[in-house]
């Protein structure tokens, strides 16, 4: 059986992440991988991917299928398949890893599949109630703390990350990098009081500026705590997000932009902070907190739930835009007050779910179904 993944993002987040431990497990499993990719993705040489898998940049999605081996294939797409690869061939298994949840989203994105593996439990149950072709199993993913090649100390760093499809951002991302070159880089030293951080990139999935519209006026009662922004994003998700947390004081908030060694990050905060729930899959950044020993403050809603064990690896509360922010404010005060600190390197059974051999365990059968398939086929 052949095996091709096709990944085409320009840039740097979990699904690559994602993707380069998932080519490692299966490698574990005897499957090696063509990988194709974009051709600005620079970030994949920083990725530890195994030697039997063989990248492929591609810059016009159009050309894909010229890549494509001859035989039996099990086509897997981080995201749904690009249109030139959905056609239905002999012996060809069509599928995708659905790393982002469908509930609020059009579907039909993922017709045309034969199988779809979700990344969590709200992602399956999204696709199964489209009526789509979703394995039953989650498959999670892995507490990647590996620290890459070349990773730098805790420096700051652009908060952008620009878009080169438009025009604004071609502009801006000439001059700013000119800019930055003249403005202070410096180290990261942990601040005194409760440190909450995001590590994260600043999306629109996160949701960060509607968050903080609720939590903002509650942090800015508590001097005491510092807020510490590790990540980048577009103009726009910065803009707005400066917006949201303008009812900050003065200092009490820090960017640092994106880093390569956030296994060093996570010891120095007292706890991650996510985003908004609904519009995330997963969450890797959360399962990495965990296995740093950090806890987790989020939202008491799925996916959050699958991945934090409430009072064990972290504190769950009450979306804020059911009651303004109330029980967060509680469990600020609650902490503010001595309420001792989950402690996630105990909680074994939950960490060992995110595990890199719990991860290949749970492919096995994926890998069997898809030899079984193409047989069939």
């Amino acid at each position: 059986m052949k095996h091709v993944q096709v990944n085409l993002q320009p840039h740097f987040g979990g699904g690559e992440v994602y993707t380069a431990f998932l080519c490692r497990a299966l490698s574990t499993l005897g499957v090696s991988t063509r990988l194709l990719v974009h051709p600005r993705a620079d970030f994949w040489t920083r990725l530890e991917l195994p030697a039997d898998t063989e990248r492929i940049a591609v810059a016009d999605p159009a050309d894909l299928p010229r890549h494509l081996p001859a035989g039996p294939l099990w086509l897997l797409s981080h995201g749904p398949l690009p249109a030139a690869l959905r056609s239905a061939m002999p012996a060809r298994l069509r599928s995708a890893i659905a790393h982002m949840p469908v509930q609020g989203r059009d579907p039909a994105a993922f017709a045309d599949h034969d199988r779809i593996y979700a990344v969590s439990g709200w992602v399956r149950d999204g696709l199964r109630a489209a009526g789509l072709p979703v394995w039953d199993q989650p498959l999670y993913g892995v507490a990647e703390l590996r620290q890459r090649p070349g990773a730098q100390s805790i420096r700051r760093t652009s908060r952008y990350d620009w878009d080169p499809r438009k025009g604004r951002d071609r502009l801006l991302g000439w001059l700013e990098p000119l800019a930055e070159t003249l403005r202070p880089h410096p180290a990261f030293e942990r601040r005194p009081g409760l440190t909450l951080g995001i590590v994260s990139r600043l999306t629109p999935i996160k949701q960060f500026p509607l968050l903080f519209s609720y939590l903002a006026p509650i942090l800015a009662r508590h001097h005491e705590i510092n807020l510490e922004i590790f990540g980048s994003g577009g103009y726009a998700s910065v803009r707005d997000l400066d917006r949201a947390l303008a009812a900050l004081p003065a200092g009490q908030v820090r960017f640092w932009g994106q880093q390569d060694n956030v296994a060093a990050i996570y010891p120095q905060l007292d706890y991650l902070l996510s985003g908004l729930p609904e519009k995330e899959a997963l969450g890797l950044n959360i399962i990495e907190a965990q296995a740093c020993g950090t806890p987790v403050i989020a939202v008491h809603a799925p996916p959050f739930t699958e991945t934090v064990s409430n009072g064990l690896t972290g504190f769950l509360y009450r979306d804020p835009r059911q009651d303004g922010g109330v029980d967060f404010g509680r469990l600020l005060d609650e902490l503010l007050a001595g309420r001792a600190r989950p402690k996630p390197e105990l909680a074994e059974t939950h960490l060992a779910r995110f595990s890199f051999e719990a991860f290949v365990e749970r492919l096995r059968p994926v890998v069997a179904d898809a030899k079984n398939a193409l047989r069939a086929g």
